[in-house]
């Protein structure tokens, strides 16, 4: 099969790259298998993500909050990194100057070898003290419930950011630097229309990236990319690199 000019051009992009930066939404989880959450599937006992996903929702009732969590969990420590999250594990070797933002919690990224990245929305694998702020990697399944921080007791959350609360200030400001140093910034499997992803494509073109949209439909940015893909991530992103 011949690739398309937009993948030509594109190839030819990172070959001289020194610095690419990606940004990565749901689409490239739900090529592994991983649900959206969002919609009809991320109805979850009549729950919308909306009401759970929320520091009102954990302090009126952490119990149903962490049976949400552990569903969650349970579904996605089933699934695998896919071809996509492998070859950008490769593109990190190859480019000196790298850096992934992910908008997923799920952590197939690292577990695909990422290490160059920045979690923007959290990690589902991890915990966070309530009370003493510890932060660690918990990969039960199922996960105790309620589950105990083991230094001083106090009741573990998620490790995610949620409805009302802020993004990590030292995450938003990696990613910022590696928006504004790229020379191409991938934008994979997501819409980019929520913020502060919204701005990450602008920030990237106003200090003259390429920027590349690669989604299995058209978004409400494919006519602001240089260069907007249609397909899914699986196949599109090993692509790039063969």
């Amino acid at each position: 099969m011949t690739a398309s000019p937009g993948i030509q051009e594109l190839k030819a992009r990172l070959a001289r790259a020194t610095a690419v930066t990606v940004l990565t939404g749901a689409g490239i989880s739900a090529d592994s298998g991983v649900p959206t959450f969002r919609g009809a599937d991320g109805l979850w006992k009549d729950h919308r993500p909306e009401e759970l996903a929320s520091p009102e929702a954990f302090a009126r009732n952490p119990k149903l909050v962490w049976e949400w969590y552990n569903w969650r969990r349970e579904l996605i420590a089933t699934k695998q990194p896919n071809p996509a999250h492998t070859a950008l594990v490769e593109l990190e070797h190859r480019v000196k100057n790298f850096w992934l933002i992910t908008q997923n919690v799920d952590g197939l990224h690292p577990l695909a070898g990422s290490q160059r990245l920045s979690e923007i929305h959290g990690n589902i694998w991890k915990v966070r003290c309530t009370q003493c702020g510890k932060v660690a990697v918990n990969r039960d399944v199922p996960i105790a419930i309620l589950p105990e921080c083991v230094t001083c007791s106090g009741l573990l959350r998620p490790h995610i950011v949620w409805f009302g609360e802020s993004l990590d200030p030292e995450d938003l400001q990696q990613s910022f630097n590696a928006l504004r140093n790229c020379d191409v910034l991938l934008i994979i499997g997501t819409s980019g229309v929520v913020y502060p992803a919204a701005s990450f494509g602008p920030i990237a073109k106003d200090n003259g990236a390429f920027v590349v949209e690669l989604n299995l439909d058209p978004t409400p940015n494919s006519d602001l990319v240089d260069v907007a893909i249609q397909g899914r991530a699986k196949d599109l992103v090993p692509e790039l690199l063969s």
